[in-house]
This record gives structure tokens, sequence and C-alpha cells, in this order.
């Protein structure tokens, strides 16, 4: 377990297929995010049953506040040691948590521990142009923008732009 200031991190059990199957399912959180389809909580069930151990490539963590309550989930995936690289993907499902600043505890304390324990020095990620509540917990963490994709989105009928982001290991405040 990885602990923050308000969260902690630990690993992904299959007994959380019905919160994930939940989360996955509600639209307002899966709003900015790539997922198409919402998935069957018998294929969720399935996935995280068969799902191999984390690596150094891909770590997949739930974040509970400190008191243990499940509220979202947090991945440093594709790292690659040779150039010392991944990406992190993050969010909250439990909508009454929002706002609150767990997201940024879990962001700082995921690039914390990329940063100390798997010895990256780069972390990046894309968020939607349109996910401001995202983009400012990402810039307060220390990620700066550094491309877009355009029209790389889309959601109702819209396209969206991308952002680049990226954090480099001595600009994590």
């Amino acid at each position: 377990m990885v602990t923050g200031d308000h969260v902690q991190l630990r690993a992904i059990e299959p007994s959380d297929a019905e919160t994930l199957w939940r989360w996955h399912s509600d639209p307002e959180v899966m709003r900015w995010m790539d997922a198409p389809y919402p998935p069957s909580l018998a294929l969720t069930r399935k996935r995280l049953e068969e799902r191999g151990p984390d690596s150094y490539g891909n770590v997949n963590l739930m974040i509970e506040t400190l008191d243990g309550r499940t509220i979202g989930i947090v991945a440093l995936r594709e790292a690659e040691p040779e150039i010392g690289e991944a990406r992190l993907d993050i969010y909250l499902g439990e909508k009454d948590t929002w706002g609150q600043g767990y997201a940024t505890d879990a962001m700082r304390t995921i690039c914390r521990y990329g940063f100390d324990k798997m010895r990256l020095h780069r972390i990046s990620l894309t968020a939607v142009a349109e996910n401001e509540a995202a983009r400012r917990v990402y810039e307060k963490v220390g990620f700066v923008e550094e491309g877009r994709m355009r029209e790389a989105f889309r959601r109702n009928g819209k396209w969206h732009d991308k952002v680049i982001m990226g954090l480099l290991e001595d600009e994590l405040r």
C-alpha cells in the first residue's frame, strides 16, 4: 500500500468488480473517458479474476480514503525502464468526493511512487481539453501542457481536442 496525505493506493482485487462496474456504467463518471461501451458485471468480474499481476510496465491501483473507502483508480502504464517514462490514468468514481482534494493527493502519491520507486524520469498523460477540473488537478501537481491533438475525442456527436501533458521528476509539487 502506498499512502499520501489523504489517500492510500492499494492493489486491485477481484472483489472490486462491482465497484468498477458501477463507475463504468455511470455516464457522468465516464464523460471524458475513452471507454466506448459499459461492460457487463460478469465481464468486469472475469477481467479482474483473469488479469495478471502488476509489473513494472503496468501498475494499477485503487484509490481509498485513509478510512478505507474506495473512491477511484490510478495507473502508471506503458512504463519503459530504458527511457524512464510512463503514462498516467486516473479517475474518481465516487462523485461525492469530487473537488475535495483526493484526486490531487492521489496524483502526487502515484507520481512520487513512480519517481522514487520505479525510477521514472517523466510521466505523461492526455486529457480532453474541456475537462477543466482534471486539468486543474494535473497543473496543481506540476504537469504542463506539451501539445494538443486536434479533435481526438468524440462525445455526444461533438469532437474535442486532447491535450498532452507531462511532468519531470524535479517538477513534482
